[in-house]
């Protein structure tokens, strides 16, 4: 079957240093771009991540130190990569919670000044665990009914992230072939951020999502406590929720409430 599409959408699949979304780095990236007329485009990068790779993290992907010792690092690619996304719909699996939050971080970065909460998303992973909770090896399994081999290599996870998400909609009546439907359906909850650090209230009001003044509004705490602001500035968050916060604080600023 086909996408139905409306412009194209880039799925991908980042291989990393590790899970922490503020700390970890990119060492492989894996893009594969479908378009409204049917046609496919897909290019894999591998990146030096600027740190080690620890073993444990080369166990999983199978990318040494070594292997990234001549790439070019993330900064290099940054601009090529950007534009592949630029203009696309995006998909992933677990993409809402790891690979969009980690992918902004290495663009801010980079100094590209990225918004990928303004491009429609469909995490496939969300749209298993509703309908099956499994990973992405057995979803591959279940709905393709085929062996994925090359697990945890980002082209091949790409490829098969893609193929499920096709199935998916031919299997369950309940899904449209509409991105705007499926990324509504795999978004698990109001977030301003990638990591929800800043959620949403039912007023649509930005809200602390942690710590000690979680549920109340951020303007509210900025306002009581403007040194609290200092200290998430200073705190190892990831940059994106900082920018959030910053644009908060200047709005608030700049309406003088």
């Amino acid at each position: 079957m086909q996408l139905q599409l409306k412009r194209p959408i880039c799925f991908f699949d980042l291989e990393t240093t590790g899970v922490n979304i503020a700390k970890d780095r990119i060492v492989e990236i894996s893009i594969l771009k479908a378009f409204p007329d049917g046609s496919e485009k897909e290019k894999t990068w591998l990146v030096n991540p600027e740190m080690p790779i620890p073993a444990e993290a080369t166990a999983v992907h199978g990318i040494t130190n070594e292997k990234v010792a001549d790439a070019p690092i993330f900064k290099e690619v940054s601009a090529e990569i950007f534009s592949w996304f630029k203009g696309s719909d995006l998909a992933g699996y677990n993409s809402d919670r790891f690979d969009i939050p980690l992918l902004a971080e290495e663009m801010l970065r980079a100094e590209i000044d990225v918004d990928f909460k303004k491009q429609k998303s469909i995490d496939v992973q969300t749209i298993f665990h509703k309908m099956e909770q499994r990973t992405l090896t057995a979803a591959y399994k279940f709905y393709c009914a085929k062996d994925l081999e090359n697990a945890h290599s980002a082209s091949a996870d790409t490829k098969a992230t893609f193929e499920v998400l096709k199935a998916q909609i031919d299997h369950y009546e309940d899904l449209e072939n509409d991105v705007d439907m499926l990324s509504q359906f795999t978004t698990r909850h109001s977030s301003v951020d990638f990591a929800g650090y800043i959620r949403r209230n039912k007023e649509n009001e930005p809200i602390f999502g942690f710590g000690k003044h979680k549920g109340k509004k951020v303007v509210e705490v900025l306002q009581r406590e403007p040194g609290y602001f200092g200290w998430l500035m200073e705190a190892d968050f990831p940059l994106y929720t900082k920018k959030v916060l910053t644009a908060i604080r200047l709005n608030t600023l700049n309406s003088g409430s």
